[in-house]
């Protein structure tokens, strides 16, 4: 999924050395086949197939991982009233975003424009999905961009991956960590929580926070590498707000949120950014998140969940 993927596990050596092999290895194919099936960026990726029916309004067949992956963007677009959508990808595309490579991108930018248009602020919430799931069937109204899902799904898979070789608990613990991203269980190298550093936006070596996990994720949204310059001279970002279809969450370089799973600790993550500063708080304390956020000022604030889960500062 574009990071680089880390597994650490904890035990007794005698027992967990040709288990946490295997454990690597299942975690490491899992993200092989997630990436295959997901990224956006591969022409020869399941999600690119299916992008290239996009509005034809007939269902077809697609791959398991591809299959879950779309009807989790579909009750992540439900839950979050519409903040996670994964229909950006055409003002991704609209907005020059440079990670997109140009052998993927439509060439015909009016057609994208006119989709945006068509969607609306209304059209944001409406319908874009129709599936069946015996079929393991779709059909997509707008071409999709996984990419705010994709990596904390291949967590979610690539854990239950790790679990089914590591027993996690009873002195047992391991961490799984995709380019900062993280899910972890079980008790850390001192034997205690794990801590889990967020870090400054603005590219200090010092954390703004650390927190500690016995059994969860940590998944940080952040502008500060993925910006650009548009044709037109503005400023952009890959956190693209569906309502606008422009970069959303002025006044805000980070956002990390704790949850019991991956996906939707990167899910909250995103949504909780297009906020902004003026809303996140309310809007995180309303859905009970522990969540931490760090203003282009550099001030941190949190909410009460996040705080029973801040060791420092």
């Amino acid at each position: 999924m574009g990071s680089p993927l880390r597994l650490t596990v904890v035990g007794p050596i005698e027992t967990l050395d040709h288990d946490a092999d295997r454990a690597w290895d299942a975690a490491s194919l899992e993200f092989d086949a997630t990436d295959l099936a997901l990224s956006g960026f591969r022409l020869d990726s399941s999600v690119h197939r299916l992008n290239e029916t996009a509005g034809h309004g007939r269902l077809v067949a697609v791959e398991e991982r591809l299959y879950r992956a779309i009807a989790a963007c579909h009750r992540a677009w439900r839950v979050t009233g519409g903040r996670f959508d994964p229909r950006v990808l055409v003002d991704l595309e609209r907005l020059g975003d440079p990670a997109i490579d140009g052998s993927v991108r439509r060439a015909d930018d009016q057609a994208g424009t006119n989709a945006a248009d068509r969607r609306g602020i209304l059209g944001a919430r409406q319908p874009w999905l129709e599936r069946r799931p015996r079929e393991r069937a779709v059909a997509i109204a707008e071409r999709v961009d996984l990419g705010g899902i994709g990596k904390g799904l291949a967590l979610r898979w690539a854990w239950h991956r790790v679990e089914s070789h590591v027993r996690i608990g009873d002195g047992v613990g391991a961490l799984l960590e995709a380019g900062g991203d993280l899910v972890a269980g079980g008790p850390s190298p001192d034997g205690g929580p794990w801590r889990i550093s967020i870090e400054d936006p603005a590219g200090s070596e010092v954390p703004v926070a650390v927190l500690e996990i016995g059994l969860g994720a940590v998944c940080t949204s952040s502008v500060r590498l993925r910006r650009w310059t548009t044709q037109d001279g503005r400023p952009a970002h890959h956190l693209i707000d569906p309502l606008t279809h422009d970069p959303g969450g002025s006044g805000l370089a980070s956002v990390t949120v704790a949850a019991p799973d991956p996906a939707w600790a990167e899910i909250w993550s995103k949504a909780l950014f297009l906020c902004g500063p003026a809303t996140i708080g309310a809007a995180a304390r309303r859905e009970s998140l522990a969540a931490w956020w760090v203003a282009d000022s550099g001030a941190l604030e949190m909410t009460p969940a996040a705080r029973w889960l801040t060791c420092w500062p």
